[in-house]
């Protein structure tokens, strides 16, 4: 006689077709405490078991949305109230450069939060001494049986009933299944110890010697001794013992041309705008003043700069000094840079700057409009029907 505890019965079946009659069979009779066990997943079963949806989702959902709030508080706190920077002409609160790193939070968490809810909630883990554990029935559905397992805790649970059921759907093997001895094992065995030391010195002792030693002999330092030097590095070809070396004097790259008026403050004279004013010069020198201008002249050149006094505000573009310069001299200050503007070359190139000009041009006309300007416009607008 087995004094274990009765945990319930197993019955196998050879096709998918009987598991599936088997479990319709059991949900219809009111059983709700059996599971089915297959090698692979079969389509409907759900059905056939009445399995209501799984709550899993909302987990899901949960953390998911509050790793997208974390995220994007975060960003918002950091970048628009405890250090706020203009970086490339964008607002403080740049959500378009915000969507990755709030995408990636949101995956994080939503992944995270449902693989732990189901081991944790829905399968009731860490649970390593469940009844099914190691027995002929689970080694048989992991291969290529289709399994039944009924708890009898059911209340409908008859054992003589349900063999019968099993018997007439057609199951190849009923057994029983009893609770095993509960077994324990206790943490600080010397051997326990003994082993994660073990493991701790070979992995630390291969760990030093691959990334201290092994990685210095050849072969396997091929690639970090290249014929090659890293910046800063000293050389020893050059007699200077420098390895950044400078472009050799009087020589250009092909196809530019230097700008003759390079590092002179105020030159004798300046080029002429080869740009004319088109509506795609002005999209584009729009787009190049907000980026690189407005963080210090505003967005509409007015000296009000964005920075909130992170840096000194420059005098407004629209006073008669700036109106009165030709374009060749913005174009100068802004390829040669003045007093503490630095220059602009190596961020925008030579139709990028002309493109600007205009468009400040466009700015100082908007602000300083004469009557003959009005006039046009009214004139555009009786002719447009506005």
């Amino acid at each position: 006689m087995n004094n274990k505890k009765f945990y319930g019965l197993t019955a196998l079946f050879n096709t998918p077709n009987e598991i599936i009659k088997a479990a319709k069979k059991l949900s219809s009779e009111g059983y709700t405490k059996f599971d089915v066990h297959t090698p692979y997943p079969l389509h409907g079963m759900d059905d056939a078991m009445r399995l209501k949806p799984s709550k899993l989702g909302y987990i899901t959902l949960f953390f998911g949305l509050s790793g997208a709030a974390l995220a994007l508080l975060f960003m918002y706190w950091t970048m628009s109230i405890d250090y706020p920077m203009v970086i490339g002409g964008k607002p403080f609160f740049a959500l378009p450069a915000f969507i990755p790193i709030a995408f990636e939070v949101t995956v994080l968490l939503a992944t995270l939060s449902t693989v732990i809810g189901m081991l944790t909630f829905f399968f009731n883990f860490p649970n390593n001494n469940h009844p099914l554990i190691g027995t002929d029935y689970l080694r048989s559905v992991s291969v290529d049986k289709f399994g039944i397992a009924i708890e009898s805790d059911d209340e409908k649970f008859n054992n003589t009933a349900v063999r019968a059921m099993f018997g007439s759907l057609g199951a190849v093997k009923v057994e029983e299944i009893y609770y095993p001895d509960t077994e324990t094992f206790p943490l600080f065995q010397k051997k326990f110890i003994f082993l994660l030391l073990t493991f701790a010195v070979i992995t630390s002792g291969t760990t030093y010697f691959v990334l201290n030693k092994l990685m210095f002999m050849q072969p396997f330092s091929w690639m970090m001794l290249q014929d090659k030097l890293i910046p800063q590095e000293k050389s020893e070809f050059f007699a200077d013992g420098f390895g950044m070396r400078v472009p050799v004097e009087g020589t250009i790259a092909r196809g530019h041309k230097p700008y003759e008026f390079k590092g002179e403050v105020n030159p004798s004279s300046f080029l002429i705008n080869p740009i004319v004013p088109s509506k795609e010069s002005m999209m584009l020198g729009k787009k190049k003043f907000l980026t690189f201008c407005s963080p210090c002249h505003g967005n509409f050149a007015d000296g009000d700069s964005r920075l909130r006094g992170q840096f000194p505000n420059p005098p407004t573009l629209h006073t008669k000094r700036v109106r009165d310069m030709v374009d060749g001299q913005i174009f100068h200050i802004i390829t040669n840079g003045q007093n503490i503007m630095a220059s602009y070359a190596s961020q925008t190139s030579v139709e990028e700057r002309w493109a600007i000009v205009n468009y400040v041009r466009a700015l100082e006309r908007a602000k300083n409009a004469t009557q003959s300007d009005l006039d046009e416009i009214k004139k555009e607008s009786a002719a447009n029907g506005k």
